[in-house]
This record gives C-alpha cells, sequence and structure tokens, in this order.
C-alpha cells in the first residue's frame, strides 16, 4: 500500500479534519463518508472530495474494498459500536476521544482489534500540540526532578456553546463531560507524569446550566432568546437549560498516580475565559504553562548545581492548522501508522485509561465523593506494548 484509502463515520464538527488526510497526490485520500444527515453529506462531498462516497449507512461504508482505514467522529456513545463493527471488516481505526463512555466498552473495542492484524488510534491531538510536547520534554529532561504532584485547571469557556446546546448534555451520550472534555486533560496528565491513576476521589454538581426548560425548546424559538446569556446562533441550539441536561458542569478530581504523585483536575463550564493551566512539581523544581501567554515556566529549587542561579521562560511557537497545529501532524502519524507501521505519540491503552479515570471520578461524584478504583486492563499485550511514553 502506498496511499491509504479513508472513509469517515459521522460528518459532524471533528470531521473537519478530513481535509488534512484528503491529499490526492499525498499518501492519503478521502474516498467515503457516512452520517444521517444527507445535507451534510452533501456539503462535505463539496468542502473535501466532490467524487466520495456517500451514504446513511455506515454500514455500506464499510463493505467497500476501496476503504483502507475508517475515522470515527460519531458522538461518543456510538464508538464502540463503530469501531467494533470497523475491525470486523477489516479496516485499520482512528478513533476520536472518548475511546468509549464506559470501561467495559473500551475493553471489547480492544479484544477486538487484538484479533486483527490491524492498526488503531486514539485522536488525542493535545499531545501533538506544542504547548505540551514542550511541557514533556522539560519533564523528560529531568530539570524538575520525580514529579511528586499535579495541578490542573480548565475554564471552559463557552462550555454551554460547546456541550450544553446539543447531545453532549445527556449523561446517555456521554457518561460525563469528565470522559468527553477531560479525557484531554486526563491523558496529558498520565502522559507527562509517566504514569496511570491508580484511585481517585470526587465531587462535582450541575450548577449552572439544566433546569425546567422544554427539551424540544431551541434558541431561535424563545421568548427570552434577547436576554438569555447562554443564546445561540449556531445549528447547535437546543436549549442549555432545558430538563434532560445532567451532566454536571462544575467537577474536581483528586487521583492517586502509580508511584504515588498526587493529582487534582477541576474542571468548570461557565467560566467567561477559556484556557488550560498545567502545573508539575517534582523534587527540583516546578513547571506551569499560561495558555494565554504561550508560555512555559521553568523554577528549580536551590540545589548544588546550576540550576540555581536562573529560572527560564519557553516562548512556544505558534504553528499551522487548527488545534494549535495539532491536527495536521496527528492525521499525518495515523498515516504513517498505517502505511509504515510508525508508532505514534499515543496508544490504545491510554484512550482505555483516559476513559477508565472519567468513569471513576463520575462514579465518586455521583456516590458522595468516595474513594474508586480505577480498573487496570489484564493480559493485553498488544495494547499495552508500546507503554505510556
Amino acid at each position: 500500500m502506498t496511499q491509504v484509502r479513508i472513509g469517515l463515520i459521522g460528518i459532524g464538527l471533528r470531521s473537519s479534519i478530513a481535509k488534512y488526510w484528503h491529499q490526492p497526490d499525498g499518501e492519503s485520500v478521502v474516498v467515503a463518508a457516512a452520517d444521517l444527515s444527507i445535507s451534510r453529506l452533501k456539503a462535505f462531498q463539496e468542502d473535501i472530495n466532490k467524487e466520495t462516497f456517500i451514504t446513511t449507512n455506515y454500514k455500506e461504508l464499510l463493505e467497500r474494498q476501496d476503504v483502507d482505514a475508517v475515522v470515527i467522529t460519531t458522538p461518543d456513545h456510538l464508538h464502540e459500536e463503530h469501531a467494533i463493527a470497523a475491525f470486523r471488516a477489516g479496516k485499520h481505526v482512528y478513533c476520536e476521544k472518548p475511546l468509549a463512555i464506559s470501561v467495559d466498552g473500551c475493553d471489547r473495542i480492544l479484544d477486538e482489534w487484538e484479533k486483527t492484524e490491524k492498526h488503531l488510534m486514539i485522536g488525542f491531538n493535545m499531545r501533538y500540540m506544542n504547548m505540551f510536547r514542550t511541557m514533556k520534554g522539560i519533564v523528560d529532561s529531568g530539570v524538575i526532578g520525580d514529579i511528586k504532584a499535579v495541578w490542573v485547571r480548565h475554564f471552559v469557556g463557552l462550555g454551554g456553546e460547546y456541550y450544553y446546546h446539543d447531545w453532549h448534555a445527556n449523561s446517555s451520550n456521554t457518561n460525563s463531560l469528565l470522559l468527553q472534555k477531560g479525557s484531554h486533560d486526563l491523558d496529558i496528565i498520565h502522559w507527562i507524569t509517566g504514569s496511570y491513576t491508580k484511585k481517585v476521589s470526587a465531587f462535582g454538581s450541575l450548577d449552572f446550566f439544566g433546569g425546567e426548560k422544554d427539551n424540544n425548546l431551541t434558541c431561535p424559538t424563545c421568548d427570552q432568546k434577547h436576554d438569555c446569556t447562554e443564546f445561540s446562533t449556531t445549528p447547535l441550539n437546543q436549549c442549555a437549560f432545558r430538563n434532560e441536561v445532567d451532566v454536571e458542569d462544575n467537577n474536581m478530581v483528586i487521583m492517586e498516580l502509580e508511584g504515588g504523585i498526587k493529582a487534582s483536575y477541576l474542571q468548570c463550564h461557565f467560566t467567561p475565559d477559556y484556557q488550560r493551566n498545567y502545573t508539575f512539581i517534582g523534587t527540583k523544581g516546578r513547571i506551569e504553562n499560561s495558555e494565554p501567554d504561550g508560555k512555559v515556566y521553568v523554577k528549580t529549587r536551590k540545589s548544588n548545581t546550576w540550576h540555581e542561579y536562573a529560572d527560564q521562560t519557553y516562548d512556544i511557537k505558534t504553528a499551522e492548522g487548527s488545534h494549535g497545529g495539532a491536527d495536521p501532524v496527528i492525521c499525518q502519524d495515523f498515516v504513517n501508522l498505517v502505511l509504515h507501521n510508525k508508532q505514534p505519540l499515543t496508544t490504545p491503552y491510554a484512550g482505555r485509561m483516559s476513559v477508565a479515570v472519567g468513569c471513576a471520578a463520575s462514579e465518586s461524584i455521583r456516590a458522595g465523593g468516595k474513594v474508586v478504583q480505577v480498573t487496570q486492563r489484564v493480559g493485553s499485550e498488544k495494547s499495552q506494548s508500546t507503554g505510556i511514553t
């Protein structure tokens, strides 16, 4: 194979990354797409490839012999069904995070993958952002010593627009936003520390969104649209205060990782600004990032080495492409995985473990903060062979 022929299942907002795969003169080309909306499919044809095969039945896509690999960008609760079907059809799979909305769902996907000779890659694009690759490099250099504490604050500005005007707001589709949104952050904690979470305790609630509005109410038809702070002018316009909304919008998670590392993760969906703030504290110093300033700060403890004489600031370079330049790189990594067996920055097991932590945290929240053990996967050499780094 010299060119990967790709089919997408799910043509929502995230399917915009298809443009990085459709390179007719390169190593990958988009040849098929499946979605329930024929209008979205036709728009996809116009935007990406006018010759794309389109269908409202994803099984027809999987039956095609001209599709080598499948990209899954459907709602979270459908990932398990679509990934398993793709492996059974003999396709390579790129699955957007989270891998599934339950640990058992993740393990069923991994079970099916392990029966094949195909590749599975998880869409953890934050591992490809310059900010976090820099932080990973600093930690791996040893300059801050052995990590003992991690503090992460996630300010989800426009949380209503992103998550409470559509299917994300119902736990039957997502389980919790600690999976859909938090899986990125939980994975970065695992990746940079080189350790997985063993147990969690968490508290959370629905403090702003949700309410008693009719489930069929939309922003354009609402008589309060001129006064509502969450009025949406986009196609995602279900009322953010409707009755069915039941996923927590304010979460605090405490974790203990392998090696005794203590970590905290705070996620709020009604903040006025958007940023992720990470702090890693080691035995020799600490690093902290500032997304608004595009910087990473390194501070070191007094010691008998040159490190005590100066702190250091890294100015993060900008990159072209969506998600801070991460999307074109992660798309190329999937192509390299399929064509050249080159391992990407992420692993299937990492995808499983971020879900495991999110599920454990959600269980803890809904049980009043009890300590919940994070389940490990036993006896799966293939899924764990590439490790956490």
